[in-house]
């Protein structure tokens, strides 16, 4: 194969004309030319440097048909998701899959598995675990290390699954949000070198300065680049771009492509921002993926113009794999594993005795992942704590889908419903069945739609019912992902009819039982509250 383009050089930051060739998958020659004309743009594919796959709902092979579209080539993928239902299993599900398109999936090992001893999940990966999927060549990584507090102090667990990741010389990621200073030292200290969870310019500035890359992290719930792309001016080294959590539909529309058109759109340095888009994941990760290099493998984009870096076609191992917005990944059948197992549920299952009209309250914020505690007045009526609709102070509730038991039940602030309910399987990170409602009745049904379809997400109002069923682990869809897409736009757009304001509702209820980012998040097994790291009373007693 042979093609003619204006070549862009990012390590000599340099634009010229050139004539391209392909053998066997592989870069034969990249020669000048004295070319001219309309010619697009030749330049190294997009990487995600940081994602869970399971976020877009769909499995590895249909994650890969949409990306590849965007200009993505590779993804740094975190399979923590599905290990917590699966287990190793689950880890092994992801690779198998991934490995039956022409896509780069990088996976890591999952490090918290469970996250944390305070809710329960499906599996866990303990040291031995860690050990056997360090060892095998597709684990490039030892995936982020949620345990800050152990990290920091010394956990012999922790620090031993940080020694074997060392032991095979393999990258670790971190997750450390909010940590600064002497805290963050000791962190990094200890092995962590990425960070994706920063939401503040100065926390990040802070772990740059000590030594660590950071992840710029633009996913469909929590958005950091406007408080953290200034950071590219003076360290274009240590950034990387990734969306970590990443809907269906949202995936059909964009993916880092639209993060370098944003950061160039505010000025900042074509060359420094496809620097962090496509060449600082492969060196902070020894990927395989082809850099434009003679000899490399040809993995590129052709892209219309180096402003909104619209692609015109994507290239892996030199097969075309997208051109001018459409997939040309075929579909493959996609096996089905899952772990589901809890009776449905009454509306009484879900009625909560009252002590006091005031309780604790958790605080959901647009595109964020903290939830902060705030205090709220919930209505009382014979005795049982209801949802106070006027003040927006809706009941959530936290439902083990592993084995029978009472559900969890608290109250949220901003989801904005005035009707019915939605609920969802996709619960970070243990996947717990979450679901937040106006009423015992709408939440029983929201939460009996997904215990049937065993995974899912669901809304409920008054007659009509939609779900959206997630049969692969109870978090991903075998199916075809712009079918997937369609359906969860869908259901999405229900949920906003209902009344929800959010920007992407079925993301943020998932996060509110994420017990590793603070404040006050609900576990299946009670309020946690994560500056304590311990649980908490619902009621403020009078």
């Amino acid at each position: 194969m042979i093609s003619i383009a204006q070549f862009v050089d990012i390590p000599q930051r340099r634009i010229y004309p050139v004539e391209l060739k392909i053998n066997n998958g592989k870069i034969a020659g990249i020669q000048p030319t004295f070319a001219r004309g309309d010619l697009p743009f030749l330049m190294p594919g997009f990487i995600d440097a940081h994602v869970h796959v399971e976020s877009s709902m769909l499995v590895p092979s249909e994650f890969a048909r949409l990306a590849v579209v965007h200009g993505t080539v590779a993804t740094i993928s975190d399979p923590h998701e599905i290990a917590n239902v699966c287990g190793v299993e689950g880890v092994n599900y992801m690779i198998a899959n991934g490995k039956q398109v022409p896509f780069h999936f990088f996976f890591g090992a999952p490090s918290c598995v469970p996250a944390t001893p305070f809710e329960t999940a499906g599996a866990e990966i303990d040291v031995q675990g860690i050990e056997e999927l360090m060892s095998r060549p597709e684990i490039l990584y030892l995936a982020e290390m949620m345990n800050w507090p152990g990290t920091v102090n010394q956990d012999p667990v922790v620090m031993e699954k940080i020694r074997i990741a060392q032991k095979y010389g393999k990258p670790i990621d971190g997750h450390a949000p909010g940590l600064m200073g002497d805290q963050a030292e000791k962190y990094i200290k200890a092995g962590p070198s990425t960070d994706h969870e920063c939401f503040t310019y100065e926390e990040a500035l802070d772990k740059i300065k000590l030594g660590m890359k950071i992840a710029i992290r633009e996913g469909s719930a929590a958005k950091n680049f406007e408080a953290l792309i200034d950071l590219i001016d003076d360290y274009p080294e240590m950034i990387m771009f990734c969306s970590d959590d990443k809907h269906p539909d949202n995936l059909a529309i964009s993916h880092i492509n639209e993060l370098a058109a944003r950061a160039v759109a505010k000025g900042k340095d074509l060359f420094d921002v496809l620097k962090a888009a496509c060449l600082n994941p492969i060196e902070h990760y020894s990927l395989p993926v082809g850099q434009l290099r003679e000899g490399d493998p040809a993995d590129f984009i052709l892209v219309k113009d180096l402003e909104k870096f619209e692609v015109l076609a994507t290239y892996i191992k030199g097969q075309k794999v997208a051109e001018d917005g459409k997939t040309l990944i075929s579909r493959i059948k996609n096996e089905v594993i899952n772990n589901f197992n809890t009776s449905l549920k009454k509306p009484e299952d879900f009625r909560l005795s009252a002590s006091s009209k005031k309780v604790r309250v958790i605080e959901a914020l647009d595109g964020q992942l903290i939830t902060p505690e705030i205090e709220g007045e919930i209505v009382v009526k014979n005795g049982f704590a209801e949802s106070n609709l006027e003040k927006d102070i809706l009941k959530i509730t936290m439902v083990n889908r592993y084995e029978d038991a009472p559900p969890a039940v608290a109250f949220t602030k901003n989801f904005g419903l005035k009707t019915g309910a939605i609920a969802s399987s996709v619960g970070h990170d243990s996947h717990n069945i979450i679901a937040v409602g106006i009423d015992d009745a709408s939440i029983c049904r929201a939460v009996n739609l997904l215990i049937e379809a065993k995974g899912g997400v669901s809304a409920v109002s008054g007659v009509k019912e939609e779900v959206l069923p997630l049969p692969v682990g109870g978090i991903m869809s075998p199916e075809d992902g712009y079918q997937v897409a369609g359906a969860y736009t869908r259901i999405d757009r229900m949920a906003k009819k209902m009344g929800s304001t959010l920007n992407s509702p079925f993301m943020t209820l998932s996060f509110m039982a994420l017990l590793v980012i603070p404040h006050l998040k609900l576990s299946d097994q009670g309020l946690f509250d994560g500056k304590k790291f311990a649980f908490c009373s619902l009621f403020f007693d009078l």
